[in-house]
């Protein structure tokens, strides 16, 4: 076994059109492995974090919604902080709330209070403590959670308008210059997390994973405010950037799933799969990594669209089936189809399912809904 460390630091709501112009982010592109194009199963943060931490989509472990977490079927499916504390690593997590991602398995579950806490200063000191931890002959699993770009859209949007509201998609440089502000705190957050991490030496002996769930809209589309209505590109289309060390930089552009990490993590640990729970979903990503090839895989996405209500349906009603290529939307609620040629139109402008039947019979039959 390949015994390092584990650290994923989760830039909650992270736009992928942000990190490739952000000088930061440009600077992590350099000395990882940068994924530009990695689907989210989810475009929300429960069914999304649930996907990654257990390397399955939701349909399958249960935890398919916001309204599912206790749902998940922890005897069917094991998630990465099991297979590391089964292997004696201490376990922990910062979170905003005890319900985004599966509890089994960690040694220390902590929740952070996003409006009062400094997640600086706490995640340092946490990787302070890791790294005592470390010095005593203990690998340890770290997930760090930098929640302030949801906490201010939760506050500032989701809570003042509905995916109606005219005000809000009338307002696109309000939205956009709200949106820019928090990330840039974000990068300085990152900024200063990744500076501990060196000052600890802990990047020589760890495996770190920093990412996104999903996106956040700035009012690209009528009827969608924030997140999870829609399967649009600029809210499941994410971030990924894996360093560890010996690394040899490299951008993958082919398109991977967000439940890929789990087994990618495993595979660099050389860690097998536990035959006595289900197979993931997800494939080890290692081979792009190195520079060799693979087959790109379909991905799925699917959230609930709460339409007029002011929560989100208990089961998912719109659905994404995606290539590098193509994407099929299929909108249950209302009945209607959207097939988008994504070389010719990758911002998703013109609906062609109409002319290309063909290309969206492929895809249904790729897939399994």
């Amino acid at each position: 076994m390949n015994k390092k460390n584990v650290i994923i630091i989760l830039i909650d709501g992270g736009r992928l059109d942000r990190a490739q112009n952000s000088p930061v982010f440009k600077t992590l592109k350099n000395k990882s492995a940068f994924f530009s194009s990695s689907i989210t199963y989810a475009p929300h943060t429960i069914a999304a974090m649930h996907a990654v931490f257990s390397g399955t989509y939701g349909v399958r472990t249960g935890t398919n919604s916001y309204w599912s977490t206790y749902k998940f079927r922890k005897d069917k499916f094991k998630t990465i902080t099991e297979y590391l504390k089964d292997r004696n690593y201490y376990t922990c997590s910062d979170i905003h709330s005890e319900i985004i991602i599966p509890k089994q398995g960690f040694d220390e579950f902590k929740i952070h209070d996003p409006h009062n806490d400094d997640l600086t200063q706490q995640h340092s000191e946490l990787l302070e403590q890791m790294k005592i931890k470390n010095d005593s002959d203990t690998n340890f699993f770290l997930y760090l959670q930098y929640s302030n770009i949801h906490t201010t859209i939760s506050d500032e949007v989701l809570k003042v308008y509905d995916n109606y509201s005219k005000e809000y998609f009338k307002n696109r440089k309000l939205n956009e210059e709200r949106y820019d502000r928090e990330f840039k705190k974000a990068e300085d957050y990152l900024t200063n997390i990744l500076e501990k991490i060196n000052s600890l030496e802990l990047d020589k002996n760890s495996l770190v994973l920093i990412m996104s769930d999903h996106g956040i809209s700035v009012g690209e589309r009528f009827g969608e405010r924030a997140y999870g209505a829609f399967c649009y590109d600029y809210t499941i289309k994410t971030f990924a950037y894996f360093i560890y060390p010996g690394i040899n930089p490299i951008e993958v552009t082919q398109q991977v799933r967000t439940i890929d990490f789990m087994p990618t993590i495993l595979n660099y640990l050389e860690i097998e799969q536990d035959q006595s729970y289900e197979n993931m979903d997800g494939v080890s990503l290692l081979p792009l990594m190195n520079g060799k090839s693979m087959e790109e895989k379909i991905a799925f996405s699917e959230t609930g669209n709460p339409l007029d209500d002011k929560k989100p349906p208990k089961e998912p009603n719109t659905k994404s089936i995606r290539t590098s290529k193509w994407k099929l939307i299929i909108n249950e609620y209302s009945n209607t189809r959207e097939l988008y040629d994504l070389e010719n139109d990758p911002d998703e402008k013109n609906n062609v399912v109409e002319k290309y039947t063909d290309v969206e019979q492929t895809l249904r039959d790729k897939f399994f809904i």
